[in-house]
């Protein structure tokens, strides 16, 4: 672009104003900033590479260049952070995040410590605040964990308890249940 008028400062800061009305600021440690013609949008361009950017909306979005590393901030809140790996975190305003992992895992954590990841398979798992966990996985089966039991319930209804101390329960749809102590030995079965 052709130049209009340029000045150079007393701090060594050199501006210069172009024809089509952008004002281009160069500063000594070398860092340099551009305003657009419309005087809202913003670039500035640091001297270790990061380029911060200031869109007409208020849009802020941030590039760390060692970490390579965008972090957009929006009018509303929303923070979206985009990781060189691939990775990807929304941070809403209200607390929630997203975190969405390079195998498209999502991780989802809420403001009352709760906790979702869902697993490119299908695989749902959800962590509670007081630790307990339920997966729910592709194939219709469904497990809980906590810290007394793991219990497993089958599509055909089948539920089968293992107990902190080792014994095993299986409850059949049939209304059969088998008992095992902790090696496997059978201490009870109400076989229909």
């Amino acid at each position: 672009e052709e130049i209009q008028r340029e000045t150079a400062y007393p701090d060594g800061k050199v501006e210069k104003v172009l024809k089509n009305g952008c004002h281009l600021i160069f500063f000594p440690n070398g860092t340099w900033k551009k305003v657009g013609s419309d005087g809202k949008t913003v670039t500035i361009t640091f001297f270790n590479g990061d380029v911060k950017q200031v869109m007409p909306d208020q849009t802020v979005i941030y590039y760390y260049a060692d970490a390579k590393t965008t972090h957009t901030t929006y009018s509303d809140g929303l923070e979206v952070l985009q990781f060189s790996n691939g990775q990807t975190e929304k941070h809403y305003p209200d607390g929630k995040k997203e975190i969405i992992f390079p195998d498209q895992t999502i991780k989802n954590l809420f403001t009352d410590g709760q906790e979702e990841s869902i697993f490119p398979d299908g695989t749902i798992v959800r962590v509670q605040r007081d630790g307990s966990k339920t997966i729910e996985f592709n194939n219709g089966q469904r497990e809980l964990h906590t810290p007394q039991f793991k219990r497993r319930e089958y599509p055909d209804g089948t539920v089968k308890t293992v107990y902190m101390n080792g014994q095993q329960e299986t409850k059949y749809v049939s209304g059969r249940v088998r008992v095992k102590d902790k090696d496997g030995n059978i201490i009870m079965d109400t076989k229909l």
